[in-house]
């Protein structure tokens, strides 16, 4: 097995754009700005994150794109003296290996996309239905919650619309005054900090409960560090205060592969009805985030399009009806555009599907990696 970095990605020439104690403050800042000067203050954490980035590595800038990478990964192939390439991707990996078929389908081997993006959306597009998928999450764990008897978001029975109320309620309340977390550093549990923790928590139905005891200290006891842990956890802060190029990359990626989903604050204000309306926990956040793109340093290169490899081997297109980062449809709507997909469904929570406890997934990929059989399109596994 092999496993590559992607240019501008941990160990291939990373892109760095703030130290940690920048991170710290970017990553405070408030996403829900209420008023002029709070949009300024977000405005100025974008323009600076996007200056840093810019400033490190103002040539590698404009080369990070996904097709370059599709390009970087036919020279691995080569390189091993293999005809074709045999690949596993997760999550964005979907959207790189779905990239490499569409422009070497010949070479393209048993290919498994697992948590699929849909390439033809344009930014805005995506951004909007990765709200909705994170509202889907946030159902399941709504539901959840209320069950276990204990949820500090309501008591049994509660329905998850009036769940996700008391949610942006505390979220209300952290905005107007954050919480002591006990970090050596000093960082109080933001709104910001606070919302970062709850998504890094539906990206795996295994961290419910951890989610469930951490909103029940910040919201009883006003201790925030369990949600703080969780923001660390997805943010890649460690404990020395430093943070991985996860955030970086992310970026530099995105807003190569596709022009910005929104270019100004106003654009933003007139998206929130349709992004509340697709999330009212997590829409108005997901809006302004949507926003960083638009001070990028360099132009998109890239644009939204469909991809269907023609004359590819089987592409197997793995989709979570429940997931949140890159929701079930997606998976669909991928499997409708490859020429020869198979779509292989999980019916549960959480992102992506493979290795993650199903017996049904996991020997259905597994079938196809090491004896070339594909599983039936439309498979569907619990």
């Amino acid at each position: 097995m092999v496993a590559v970095d992607p240019r501008g990605v941990a160990r291939s020439e990373p892109v760095e754009c703030l130290d940690g104690r920048e991170m710290d403050a970017y990553t405070r800042t408030d996403v829900t700005p209420d008023d002029t000067k709070e949009t300024n203050t977000l405005v100025t954490a974008y323009r600076r994150f996007a200056e840093g980035c810019g400033a490190d590595a103002p040539e590698l800038l404009r080369h990070v794109s996904t097709v370059e990478a599709a390009r970087d990964m036919d020279i691995v192939r080569a390189a091993l003296g293999d005809k074709k390439l045999n690949y596993v991707g997760a999550s964005y990996g979907t959207f790189l290996g779905a990239t490499y078929a569409g422009l070497f389908p010949q070479r393209a081997g048993r290919l498994v996309l697992d948590g699929a993006m849909d390439p033809s959306l344009p930014a805005r597009r995506l951004n909007l239905e990765q709200t909705e998928g994170f509202d889907t999450a946030f159902t399941a764990f709504a539901k959840d919650c209320v069950r276990q008897g204990d949820c500090p978001l309501g008591g049994r029975g509660t329905a998850p619309g009036q769940v996700g109320k008391n949610l942006k309620a505390f979220f209300e309340r952290l905005d107007a005054r954050p919480i002591p977390t006990g970090d050596a550093d000093g960082r109080r549990l933001t709104e910001s900090l606070a919302t970062m923790g709850v998504i890094a928590a539906m990206y795996d139905e295994g961290a419910w409960e951890q989610l469930r005891e951490a909103l029940t200290a910040a919201m009883k006891d006003q201790d925030g560090a369990g949600l703080l842990v969780l923001s660390d956890s997805y943010y890649e802060r460690d404990a020395k205060g430093e943070y991985s190029n996860l955030m970086f990359a992310n970026a530099a990626v995105n807003c190569l592969d596709l022009p910005p989903a929104f270019d100004s604050p106003d654009e933003v204000r007139r998206a929130l009805p349709d992004f509340e309306k697709a999330s009212p926990v997590f829409g108005e956040g997901l809006a302004w985030a949507s926003l960083n793109c638009a001070y990028w340093p360099v132009r998109a290169t890239g644009e939204a399009q469909r991809i269907e490899a023609r004359g590819a081997a089987p592409i197997v297109v793995v989709g979570t009806t429940r997931d949140p980062a890159t929701p079930y449809r997606w998976a669909e709507a991928l499997a409708g555009q490859l020429e020869s997909a198979r779509l292989l469904t999980y019916e549960g929570d959480g992102h992506t599907a493979y290795g993650r406890g199903s017996a049904c997934i996991d020997s259905a990929i597994n079938t196809y990696l090491l004896e070339g059989t594909p599983p039936t399109d439309g498979k569907r596994c619990s």
